[in-house]
């Protein structure tokens, strides 16, 4: 029959049929290849799909995201450290919780300083410390008695952050303490030892000698210190103390002829009836801005617990801190937690700083051994207090200036004129940065508090 092709009588196909049957696989073989490639180039097709689908959701979230930041999201100055915070007369022994060592967390300080009655309280005050994320300054009798044992006890505790050797130590006792650092550094050499000077009011008695930079550069020399650390509480009622200025002008040269940093201290307390009671806002930013401004590279706060019975006053009477007596917080508790704050979000301008010069404003009289201030850097036109009392201060940081102008009223505001050129931005106290033109060239600053430039080392 026509069309049909018959097997042989082998039973094999006829060659004829034989060809025509592989040329029908060829042809299902090709369409099978054609069917997967068709069925790949669809799956291929299908992720490429996917791909810009997901490319695109990416873009109009991204587009979405960014159209619904806040209008006021800044950028933030970078910090390479933050400055120290030390609370003195911190979490009494019987007081040393979890939750006391939180508390003061949560005040923004960093380093405490108490005295221990024996190491074995000091060892669970640094355990508990370790946990909030707090340091402490070793001070307990062991450390003097036995000061290599006590060293080798706390040198690899994560909560140490140095060696408190003694408070306003006179000249005579120099080489004592000397030679206990030196004990102390033979066994922890990544520790401080900390020493703590008298102000420039203290007598040649107090002292041990005089003048008084001769007590400060015997310190320097004799003790083997880290940083140089000295006590003044200039804010009385209605003014300020006449010779604290003085004293920031020699320990901040000192610190500079050394090579050292220094720390400085802010009065957080009642202290004695002539000092400000209780400590304000105004009172505490212009005792911080002004030692940062000179260079500070720690603030210490004196004191953090009530010191004194809160029945009994004493010549230094240390009711009204932070934490009362009766383990209360105080009003001062939140102005030194919104201080802590300032100094840790502007850390970017202060830790690390170097003081390029320090000038005074005022109509009258500046403070003895201050300069006035006389001239300007290139990139500031104009700066004008109209007679008030400030303090301006130039620093350098990594690859800027900064200008920080502190109002030394802790009473009144002051009024600041000042333009700047183009190069100029303003850091604001939670670390962000605008141009200096967004604010008008003429404002008011608060009592006590800082205002702080920036702009770029290519500008003098």
């Amino acid at each position: 029959m026509a069309g049909v092709c018959l097997p042989d009588r082998n039973g094999d196909l006829l060659p004829s049929y034989r060809q025509y049957i592989i040329g029908l696989d060829l042809i299902r073989q090709v369409l099978i290849r054609k069917d997967l490639i068709k069925a790949g180039f669809n799956v291929f097709q299908k992720r490429i799909m996917k791909k810009k689908i997901v490319k695109k959701l990416f873009l109009i979230t991204s587009v979405l995201f960014l159209s619904h930041r806040p209008a006021n999201a800044q950028e933030r100055l970078p910090a390479g450290g933050q400055i120290p915070i030390l609370a003195w007369y911190g979490i009494p022994e019987n007081q040393t919780t979890l939750a006391r060592y939180q508390e003061m967390k949560d005040a923004g300080i960093t380093y405490q300083l108490t005295t221990f009655s024996n190491a074995d309280a000091m060892q669970k005050a640094l355990d508990i410390a370790a946990k909030v994320g707090i340091k402490l300054l070793v001070s307990c009798p062991e450390l003097k008695s036995e000061p290599e044992k006590t060293a080798r006890r706390f040198m690899n505790h994560p909560a140490v952050a140095g060696y408190h050797l003694m408070d306003e130590p006179a000249l005579g006792l120099f080489p004592e303490l000397a030679n206990l650092a030196k004990k102390i550094q033979s066994v922890d050499g990544r520790h401080f030892c900390y020493v703590n000077l008298f102000p420039n009011i203290a007598d040649s008695v107090q002292l041990g000698t005089s003048p008084y930079l001769e007590y400060v550069r015997e310190a320097t020399r004799q003790i083997p210190l880290s940083f140089l650390s000295f006590d003044y509480y200039p804010v009385l009622k209605e003014r300020l103390s006449r010779t604290w200025y003085e004293n920031l002008e020699q320990i901040s040269a000192e610190a500079k002829r050394v090579g050292k940093a220094f720390w400085a201290f802010a009065l957080s307390t009642n202290y004695d009836d002539d000092h400000l009671t209780p400590q304000t806002l105004a009172s505490l930013r212009l005792q911080v801005y002004s030692d940062l401004a000179y260079g500070a590279q720690g603030i210490e706060y004196f004191t953090y617990w009530s010191a004194t019975s809160i029945n009994a006053a004493s010549i230094e009477d240390q009711r009204g801190a932070p934490i009362t007596a009766a383990g209360k917080r105080s009003v001062v508790y939140d102005r030194v937690k919104q201080m802590s704050e300032e100094i840790k979000n502007l850390s970017g301008v202060f830790f690390g700083s170097k003081v390029v010069w320090v000038r005074h404003t005022a109509k009258g009289m500046i403070p003895s051994g201050t300069i006035r201030l006389t001239a300007l850097p290139d990139a500031v036109k104009v700066l004008e207090t109209n007679g008030a009392p400030a303090l301006v201060s130039l620093l350098e940081n990594g690859e800027n200036y900064f200008l920080v102008v502190v109002n030394k009223d802790f009473l009144h505001s002051m009024n600041l004129v000042f333009y700047g050129n183009d190069s100029v931005r303003r850091i604001l106290k939670d670390g962000t940065i605008v141009p200096s033109g967004a604010y008008e060239n003429s404002m008011e600053v608060d009592p006590g508090d800082a205002t702080i430039y920036m702009f770029p080392k290519t500008q003098k």
